[in-house]
């Protein structure tokens, strides 16, 4: 019988190729002897050479037989890899075998009622929960239960990040992309979609609508395409945006959601000053992102898992996780998120900055209804306040892919940035008529209110637009972040900035009726900020703005 129980270990790599037995082997039984002969080599493939992957790691296989006819047997190799956390490596840190326990432990204890006692009571503590902790919560499905977890989310929400809601805007770039992802209308094969890629001169128009509008914080994204967008485009487009000053507009703050890319790349981003590098993952499936991912750069799951670790690596102190609910099961991704926060944690000393919650919704040539993992409201909220539970020191963000009434429900339990007047579509800002925006958009926008509309809304429902981007400049990211989140210092800063930002916007670009009502919101917040000598200072300082002065920070 060919193979044996006594099972090696083996790597297969070769000149910087990664490789990878499919595990399948073909066996014909001899007339006669009724021995196993193998009738078909093992089939191996590689990926792109890519100089930043890692070998890989030696995995331990065993083999069983699966009798397919009288004649004929598949031998199976059954490789075991070990959940790790602290792993470089994407299987090993999102380990299938552990999100599958995790999510089997949930439903073994989701009845549990001391167990889930224990699990909401250290949520109140503000220390997080772990994704197994997570999974229990996820699984049981009493309304009492859910409200409480609600209830929770809304004290942990309120506790770190009080009524500030920091925003921002998209700016697109380009959809040129030479990936072939089935839910994307940028995907390679689109004839339909106009492609556009934006000129220096067009993004300085781009940023001076935006600025116009009151945005101070810029989220660049672009197709992936080494034509068209490579890596100096981007910085080149970075340092444009940095440069324009309008008025007394300003960009203060640019993060980045571009492919996954190298150190060398990544090193570069964070020499031109970025904010956070943000990259979704789709999905962590990984047969599932398979199949969405057939061909294109994109399609190698481990080097795209695993691209955060490399702009870590690269000096980028802040990184955005996010998933796209609806591409496979929410409670698959919804666990496997949470470890990969957890595998930053334990591999850097701090989690991610941010985690973007996005639900797959209409786009050119993509119709949400061919995806039948559709996440119903009112679990895809539930998962916005576990999500808050587990990690409450990291942002949570929500874009105009979500209308107002779930942004509304949203904003209670668990998310803290939102987008305001965005525009998907390459060069969209200068076009004043949104029924006019040329076919170049990424998807459908669900919030289409202007940015000045988005703010009384917040303002009318007692929030604190907020427009900061102070610890960026004063190198309060990363771990040094965290430090001030954990022990609740950060809350002076952010609320002093907060209320500067605002009486800025209510200044230069605010209409009447929401400058009224920023008025008394700031009002309202002045007194929340607890260090006396920085609220007296917050004070002087919203006399000079009033005065003509800009960006004071703390």
């Amino acid at each position: 019988m060919p193979g044996n129980s006594d099972t090696p270990l083996i790597s297969h790599a070769r000149d910087g190729l990664r490789m990878q037995r499919t595990g399948l082997l073909l066996f014909q039984k001899e007339k006669g002897s009724g021995r196993e002969v193998q009738t078909a080599r093992p089939f191996f493939f590689y990926a792109q050479k890519q100089k930043d992957k890692p070998e890989p790691t030696p995995r331990r296989i065993s083999a069983d037989t699966e009798q397919i006819s009288n004649s004929q047997a598949i031998r199976r190799f059954v490789v075991s890899i070990t959940y790790d956390p602290r792993s470089p490596r994407a299987e090993e840190f999102i380990n299938d075998e552990e999100v599958r326990a995790s999510l089997a432990y949930g439903e073994e204890n989701k009845d549990n009622a001391e167990l889930i006692e224990q699990i909401l009571a250290k949520a109140l503590t503000f220390k997080g929960l772990t994704h197994r902790e997570t999974a229990v919560l996820l699984a049981n499905d009493d309304a009492a239960v859910t409200q409480r977890i609600f209830d929770a989310a809304i004290q942990v929400k309120e506790h770190i990040y009080g009524k500030r809601i920091v925003l921002f805007a998209p700016l697109y770039l380009s959809n040129y992309c030479i990936n072939t992802c089935t839910y994307c209308p940028y995907h390679a094969k689109n004839k339909h979609i106009i492609r556009k890629k934006l000129t220096m001169e067009e993004i300085e128009r781009e940023v001076i609508a935006l600025q116009d509008l009151g945005h101070k914080r810029l989220l660049l994204e672009a197709g992936e395409h080494p034509k068209y967008n490579p890596i100096e485009y981007i910085l080149d487009a970075i340092k444009t945006i940095y440069s324009i000053k309008h008025k007394n507009g300003a960009i203060r703050r640019v993060n980045v959601n571009i492919a996954a890319t190298t150190v060398e790349n990544y090193k570069k981003l964070h020499e031109a000053q970025i904010g956070t590098y943000q990259l979704f993952q789709e999905t962590y499936h990984k047969p599932t992102y398979e199949e969405l991912h057939p061909k294109g750069p994109k399609s190698d799951y481990c080097y795209h898992t695993e691209a955060h670790d490399r702009a870590m690596e690269a000096g980028i102190d802040d990184v955005g996780l996010g998933v796209l609910f609806g591409l496979n099961l929410y409670r698959y991704d919804l666990i496997a998120l949470l470890m990969h926060a957890e595998h930053l944690e334990a591999r850097f000393g701090c989690g991610p900055h941010t985690i973007s919650v996005p639900r797959i919704c209409p786009a050119d040539d993509i119709d949400p209804k061919s995806f039948s993992n559709a996440v119903p409201d009112d679990v895809f909220l539930k998962v916005v306040a576990l999500i808050r539970l587990a990690v409450p020191y990291t942002g949570m963000i929500m874009s105009t892919r979500e209308g107002e009434r779930i942004r509304t429900a949203a904003l209670k339990i668990g998310i803290s940035q939102i987008s305001g007047g965005s525009r998907t579509s390459v060069g969209g800002y200068t076009i004043k008529d949104i029924s006019k925006v040329e076919n170049t958009a990424q998807f459908d926008t669900s919030d289409r209110r202007s940015l000045d509309e988005v703010v009384h809304w917040l303002l009318d429902n007692h929030y604190l637009p907020s427009f900061c981007t102070a610890c960026y400049r004063a190198g309060r990211t990363g771990d040094r972040f965290m430090e001030f989140a954990k022990d609740g210092s950060i809350a002076r800063y952010c609320q002093a900035n907060a209320v500067m930002t605002m009486k800025e916007y209510l200044c230069d670009y605010a209409s009447g009726a929401t400058k009224e009502a920023g008025e008394r919101v700031i009002a309202a917040e002045i007194p929340k900020i607890c260090h006396e000598k920085m609220r007296a200072a917050c004070e002087k300082r919203i006399i000079r703005i009033e005065e003509g002065e800009r960006d004071f920070r703390f």
